[in-house]
């Protein structure tokens, strides 16, 4: 154990002590019922958990309303009354919203005092970026690394993490970071851009990252909540760190599709976001999600995703 993780677990065995019988109490609210958010919903009703979270779109939450999941929208300024409560009232707290560009965490922004005072909280899951460690040149790192951001993005995922974790520090609130590498699945996949003709192969030789299928998100966050470590922070990412180009290939054979030729990444006409992706190289162990969670990956590699998610349509 590093001395970073030593810092945030103390005062673990009281925090832990101090939830006492949690059997009963399976109320998750969800800031950000998105890709990731609404796989864990998923997940944790069918086990007879209670849901409840965030959206941006009447459309959306009338979905999550006619679903029997109660939404809430919240733009990041104004909420009701009644979520306020709901914050209020949930034993688990999902924050999938990322930070804002001069705005910062909205969520802390707006419900800090609250979860600060919650006397129902027995877990808080926020959810960061493996971009937290910049580029590392190909790399390995783990949660004990260095934080390295080369990019405004990566610098606001920094001081948002930092932000929680003094939220830890400071109120023994029960904080878990997660720091999760590309995510993909049913809906938001390589399969898709392939078919509509966006999946490009920009020509960056060594370069390899991480995934991570949202399904085995999903698993990691369930198994966090019934084995709470206040103040953990987990690497969520597949075991095989691979070539962007090599994936787009992959796809395409998949598809029996024509490869796409290799372009330059000057070429390619990228968001900031996109082209940092293309420029922090480095590889992510993953062992603590499986040592302290004991987590078995459904999907151990991006090929193995693919094939499924590609299985299910």
């Amino acid at each position: 154990m590093s001395s970073r993780d030593g810092d945030f677990r103390v005062g673990l065995r009281s925090i832990k002590e101090s939830m006492g019988d949690t059997s009963q109490q399976k109320n998750l609210f969800c800031f950000g019922l998105g890709f990731t958010g609404s796989a864990l919903v998923r997940d944790i009703r069918a086990r007879g958990w209670v849901a409840s979270g965030t959206c941006r779109k009447n459309i959306d939450k009338d979905v999550w309303d006619a679903a029997g999941v109660q939404s809430y929208r919240f733009d990041g300024k104004e909420f009701s009354e009644a979520m306020e409560n709901a914050v209020r009232d949930a034993s688990h707290v999902l924050v999938t919203i990322p930070p804002q560009k001069d705005v910062g965490d909205v969520v802390l922004k707006q419900f800090k005092k609250i979860l600060a005072d919650s006397t129902q909280l027995r877990w808080l899951g926020y959810l960061s970026t493996t971009g937290v460690y910049g580029n590392r040149d190909g790399d390995w790192v783990d949660e004990s690394s260095e934080l390295k951001p080369g990019f405004d993005h990566q610098r606001r995922r920094v001081e948002a993490e930092e932000q929680w974790r003094d939220l830890f520090r400071k109120h023994q609130v029960p904080i878990h970071i997660f720091r999760l590498a590309g995510i993909y699945g049913p809906g938001r996949n390589l399969l898709q851009r392939v078919r509509q003709g966006s999946a490009r192969r920009i020509d960056q030789p060594g370069l390899v990252f991480n995934r991570i299928h949202v399904e085995d998100v999903a698993q990691v966050l369930s198994a966090s909540m019934d084995h709470p470590y206040p103040g953990a922070i987990y690497n969520v990412s597949d075991d095989v760190p691979s070539s962007p180009a090599e994936a787009v290939a992959f796809t395409c054979e998949l598809l029996h599709v024509e490869v796409p030729p290799l372009i330059a990444l000057e070429d390619a006409e990228l968001s900031e976001m996109a082209r940092g992706f293309y420029l922090t190289n480095k590889r992510v162990r993953n062992h603590k999600i499986k040592e302290e969670l004991r987590v078995q990956l459904r999907y151990p590699d991006y090929k193995a995703g693919l094939k499924a998610v590609l299985a299910s349509e």
